[in-house]
């Protein structure tokens, strides 16, 4: 008799821990309706309300052992709207919503759910502005509302999240400047936007990834200076002014682009030692100067359509022979010289382009291998060399 006693009350006690809260069902229910499987998507076949464990039935659903939703996926190929009962699911550590066709506004009351870890609702059509109550997100880790068409300004309190290591608001509509940055991250990304203005005067040193590319941002990158473990940096297509500081050729910066901004000149007297594989991309700049010879370990690099003058250094012919560099992109720039050796041979794999500077001769003619969109002139005019270096001269 006891022993079966205690078998009821352990089904008793399992039936409790594994069952859904109330509330939380409640908000599932509305949620479910305000999403819609598209064609092709069988993601709510398994959402059955009659079920006695949804936690262990929903797809994309994790509860805790008191029957409480903690971890909540949707998606992907959904339409509809986030419902705002999502704010009722007051013990989510994760919420996270997948490529779709989602719409409308993100949900106004995230101060209801202070365990947050992870947000993220990427690529949908999300709308309208970033709502003031994920000021009170203190423990969130990981923000991610890229490829949406969110707009506004950027919100001061989002750089400002104690806990907050992963940033990523790319191809969305937001405007407006690069707000402070306290928060500890890792990774900023706010690509593809319509953001504005000048750097904030500081950024974190904890900073592995940074792309800013493609927005309307001006003025100098000094306040990059100090961040010296990038391993990423993207600041592509912008209006960046003055000089591209030494420190950012760091020994752990793998990928850098620069491109299409209006840079003058590379601080980088020093010897670099850029890591292997990198990619370095100065290209469609102002950068004047002759070519830094610690540049050339670089295994991809686009310093074409810039002011550079004098002679190609050795260490970038020496670094295309023995294989490290497999791109040099060195067009439409005012070079003079390609010490090449007529008995040296380069590597199948590389890529070199020389076309429309200021050589003398054309040293390695059958060794250029411009793209497709480079005009076939094999050199400047001469009468554009004389003069821009004459007007050099006397400036």
């Amino acid at each position: 008799m006891n022993y079966t006693f205690f078998l009821l009350l352990l089904t008793l006690v399992h039936s409790t821990f594994s069952s859904l809260a109330p509330t939380d069902q409640a908000a599932l229910e509305s949620i479910r309706d305000s999403l819609t499987d598209m064609p092709g998507s069988a993601f709510f076949s398994t959402w059955d309300f009659t079920t006695p464990d949804p936690c262990s039935t929903f797809s994309g659903l994790t509860c805790s052992s008191l029957g409480r939703v903690s971890a909540l996926s949707l998606g992907p190929n959904l339409s509809g709207s986030l419902s705002p009962s999502i704010s009722n699911l007051t013990h989510l550590t994760q919420l996270v919503l997948y490529p779709g066709l989602v719409t409308g506004p993100l949900p106004p009351r995230f101060d209801t759910l202070p365990l947050l870890r992870v947000i993220s609702l990427t690529r949908n059509r999300l709308t309208g502005p970033i709502p003031n109550s994920f000021s009170s997100l203190s423990y969130l880790h990981t923000l991610d509302l890229s490829y949406n068409q969110l707009s506004g300004s950027l919100p001061p309190f989002l750089t400002t999240l104690p806990h907050l290591k992963v940033l990523v608001l790319a191809s969305n509509r937001f405007s407006d400047n690069v707000k402070p940055v306290s928060s500890p991250l890792l990774h900023l990304d706010l690509k593809m936007n319509q953001i504005s203005g000048q750097l904030p005067p500081l950024f974190p040193t904890t900073l592995r990834y940074l792309s800013l590319a493609g927005n309307s941002i001006s003025g100098e990158i000094i306040p990059l200076e100090p961040l010296t473990d990038l391993t990423y940096i993207d600041l592509s297509m912008n209006r960046f002014t003055g000089a591209i500081p030494q420190s950012l050729f760091g020994s752990t910066t793998t990928s850098m682009f620069l491109q299409r901004n209006n840079f003058t000149s590379i601080n980088a007297t020093s010897l670099l030692m850029l890591p292997q594989g990198s990619v370095v991309d100065l290209s469609h700049n102002s950068i004047s100067g002759e070519l830094p010879p610690s540049l050339a370990g670089a295994e991809s690099l686009f310093l074409n359509n810039n002011r550079f003058t004098g002679e190609i250094p050795e260490e970038y012919i020496k670094s295309l022979v023995n294989g490290t560099t497999k791109t040099l992109f060195l067009q439409h720039n005012y070079l003079t010289r390609f010490p090449w050796n007529s008995g040296s041979q380069l590597p199948d794999s590389v890529s070199l382009c020389l076309s429309y500077n200021c050589m003398d001769t054309d040293p390695v003619v059958g060794l250029s291998t411009c793209p497709i969109e480079v005009a076939p002139l094999l050199s400047r005019p001469a009468i554009q060399c004389s003069r821009f270096y004459n007007h050099s001269s006397t400036g």
